[in-house]
């Protein structure tokens, strides 16, 4: 881990890029805190695993009396063969497809998991030093409290993405993600069809692949999406007091596109970003996703009090 001493920063958008729920950019203050200086590995989980025995959510069977809770009312039951465990696996669709649907792209693989990034027949082996993937929310609360650590707050998270610059696109300043050598493991080419490797990666890379920001941090953009502790609000920075300190997040999620799901936001892109169709290795951009949600680009990194 790393020291981030405390200070204030803008938080929120920095370029036309930016998404509404980014708006408007307003002055906060956090606290000093450790941070780790990579994303988790699979060798770090797996040390949690075998010292607990825990089980992640992808590999239980979905429990569909919490699953109807996060949908609208009278969403009918799905078969039971869907209900089986699995998580979401990236898939080429080999041609050119509409961006609008991500459905495209996303495969529900049985038997995918942290162990099984790309589902039966794939391992980790050989890849202990990546960041862990497959996790979620849920997941990463459980390995930071055995590890005596917490997930980031989304405003920690940003303030030690940007690395002591002020109002700056990415961790490494305003150079365009696309110019210059690589800074970070992202897909260069056309998504989600084919990517030219300029960064040497399809999927995930090793923590470490490409050079730290002004904190010593590493792939706060690209490589895997990293988990925050807060709720997911579209209006939440409309609603934050301008100036507050140590912020939490808000007190309920609201994403207007699924009302009934309960999100969690998740920071710093991944290897799937693309300028085309997502900017999220930009310091300012959010996703979210519901804490049971596991992807082959989702993971995270832990924060410690001083």
């Amino acid at each position: 881990m790393v020291w981030i001493e405390g200070g204030t920063f803008d938080m929120g958008a920095d370029n036309d890029q930016a998404a509404a729920d980014e708006y408007p950019k307003h002055k906060i203050s956090v606290d000093g805190f450790w941070m780790d200086i990579t994303e988790v590995t699979n060798a770090q989980f797996a040390e949690f695993v075998s010292a607990t025995g825990y089980i992640t959510t992808a590999e239980q069977k979905p429990d569909w009396e919490e699953l109807r809770k996060q949908l609208p009312p009278g969403t009918p039951k799905p078969h039971d063969s869907v209900l089986v465990a699995s998580s979401l696996v990236f898939s080429s669709p080999g041609t050119e497809v509409p961006l609008t649907d991500y459905s495209q792209w996303w495969e529900w693989k049985q038997g995918a998991s942290w162990k099984h990034p790309e589902g039966p027949g794939s391992n980790i082996t050989g890849r202990e030093n990546y960041p862990v993937v497959h996790v979620s929310w849920l997941d990463a609360q459980a390995y930071c409290k055995w590890a005596g650590k917490r997930l980031p707050t989304e405003a920690e998270w940003e303030y030690a993405a940007r690395g002591g610059l002020q109002n700056n696109i990415y961790p490494w300043g305003n150079e365009q993600v696309n110019e210059g050598k690589p800074r970070a493991n992202f897909w260069q080419g056309v998504f989600p069809v084919k990517n030219t490797l300029e960064d040497k990666f399809y999927r995930s890379g090793p923590v470490k692949s490409f050079a730290a920001n002004g904190y010593g941090l590493y792939d706060m953009a690209g490589n895997v999406w990293e988990w925050c502790n807060d709720y997911y609000h579209a209006n939440y920075y409309s609603e934050i007091k301008a100036g507050a300190s140590n912020p939490t997040g808000p007190g309920k999620s609201y994403d207007p596109d699924e009302p009934f799901a309960s999100k969690r936001v998740s920071r710093g892109g991944s290897f799937l970003c693309n300028d085309s169709y997502c900017s999220g290795y930009r310091v300012a951009r959010r996703m979210k996703s519901t804490e049971d949600s596991s992807m082959q680009h989702m993971g995270f990194r832990c924060v410690q009090d001083k």
